[in-house]
C-alpha cells in the first residue's frame, strides 16, 4: 500500500488498505453485500410507472423511507482503542479481533462469537457462518456519514440472521444504536495475518466467487507488522521502500502542534536513512508516515519510534504559543499532506 502526494487528505476508494477491492459479489444472492430486497425494489420501479395515483403512492413512500445522513468526524472516538480501529480499518490488510457485546445485545448472539475482521469475501459488511461464528468486515467501499453506525447495523443484522444464512444490511441503515452502544468496553486483542485464509468455513469455501476473491486478495497483500513502541503503528513493505504509520490520538490541532515543534527543531524523522513523508487524516485523527529503507526489519525501528514518542509527548506538554518559525513548519506540514493509495 503506497502513498501518493496530493494537496485533500483523504482514502482512494478505489481499493481497501493492503490490496484491490475484488469484483462486487451479484445483486442480493450473495450474504450480506448492501441487498435490496424485492419488496423495495418494487416499491421504486411500479410495474406502471404512467399510473398517477401509483406514482405517488411509490413518491410517498420513498419520502417516508429517506433518512438524513449526517457526517461523523469522529466516528469511533469513545471507544476503548479508538487509535486501533483507525488502523485496523485504514492501514492494516489483514487482521482479526474477537469483539465482546454489551450485555443488553449479548443476549441475541446466544453464545455465538462475534469477530472483527479488517475485511471480509467480496468486501462483505458481514458474515453469518454455518460453524456459528458472526465475522463484521471493518473495511467496506460503501458508508454513510457515520461509519460506527452502519458498522454496528452489520453487526446486529448478523446476529438476527441464522448460521450460515444471508445477512441483509443497508446501505444506509438510519438512525440507531452505533458501535458504542453495541459493545463493551474492552481493548482490542488484534491478530495480524499473512493471509486471508481466515475467511474459510464451511459457509464458504465451496463457493468459487470467495475462492476467486481470497487467492487475489492473498497474492496483493503487502507485509505489516504492529509495532509495541507506541499504541497503533504499523510497519509495512511495498515496492522500493517501508513505511511506519503511527495513528496519533490527540486532536487534529494539538498532534499539529506538537509536530511542528518538532519540525522547526529538526526532529521528524527516525534516524538516518529515513525520512518523514507527512501524514494524512483518517477518522478525524493524524496519521504521520515515514519513509524507510526498504530491507530494514520492522524491528529495527522499534527503538527508532520509541524516541520519536518520547520527542513528540514533550512537544505536547509545550503550553506557550507556537514560534513564527514554529508557525512556518506547521504550514509546511499541511502542504505535506498525502493520500493512501
Amino acid at each position: 500500500m503506497g502513498v501518493a502526494r496530493r494537496g485533500v487528505t483523504g482514502r482512494i476508494l478505489t481499493g481497501l488498505p493492503g490490496f484491490v477491492i475484488p469484483a462486487p459479489c451479484p445483486a442480493s444472492g450473495r450474504i450480506g453485500f448492501l441487498a435490496v430486497s424485492k419488496r423495495q425494489r418494487r416499491a421504486v420501479r411500479p410495474e406502471n410507472p404512467t399510473a398517477p395515483g401509483q406514482r405517488a403512492a411509490t413518491t410517498r413512500r420513498v419520502k417516508e423511507r429517506k433518512v438524513r445522513d449526517v457526517f461523523v468526524a469522529r466516528p469511533f472516538e469513545g471507544l476503548t482503542d479508538e487509535v486501533e480501529w483507525i488502523a485496523m480499518r485504514e492501514l492494516v490488510p489483514a487482521a482479526t479481533a474477537p469483539l465482546r457485546l454489551a450485555p443488553e445485545y449479548a443476549e441475541r448472539a446466544a453464545g455465538r462469537d462475534v469477530v472483527l475482521a479488517t475485511v471480509l469475501p467480496l468486501a462483505w459488511p458481514a458474515m453469518s457462518r454455518s460453524d456459528g461464528r458472526i465475522f463484521l468486515g471493518l473495511q467496506r467501499p460503501f458508508t454513510s456519514g457515520d461509519v460506527s453506525r452502519d458498522l454496528a447495523a452489520a453487526l446486529l443484522s448478523a446476529l438476527d440472521a441464522e448460521p450460515g444464512g444471508t445477512v441483509d444490511v443497508p446501505p444506509l441503515p438510519g438512525p440507531g444504536p452505533r458501535l458504542q452502544d453495541v459493545l463493551a468496553d474492552v481493548t482490542l486483542d488484534i491478530t495480524l495475518h499473512e493471509g486471508f485464509d481466515f475467511w474459510i468455513g464451511e459457509a464458504v469455501d465451496s463457493d468459487p466467487n470467495v475462492r476467486a476473491s481470497l487467492e487475489r486478495a492473498n497474492e496483493s497483500i503487502q507485509p505489516t507488522v504492529r509495532l509495541a513502541a507506541a499504541p497503533a503503528a504499523y510497519w509495512c513493505q511495498v515496492p522500493g521502500k517501508a513505511h511506519v504509520r503511527w495513528v496519533l490520538s490527540e486532536e487534529e490541532d494539538t498532534a499539529l502542534a506538537a509536530l511542528a515543534r518538532l519540525a522547526a527543531a529538526g526532529e521528524l524523522s527516525l534516524g538516518h536513512g529515513t525520512r518523514f513523508a507527512g501524514m494524512f487524516r483518517a477518522h478525524g485523527l493524524l496519521v504521520p508516515v515515514w519513509d524507510l529503507p526498504r530491507d530494514a526489519e520492522a524491528a529495527s525501528w522499534e527503538e527508532p519510534l520509541a524516541e520519536f514518542e518520547k520527542r513528540y509527548t514533550g512537544a505536547l506538554g509545550v503550553s506557550e504559543p507556537l514560534s513564527a518559525e514554529q508557525r512556518r513548519a506547521r504550514q509546511g506540514l499541511l502542504g505535506r499532506q498525502l493520500t493512501l493509495r
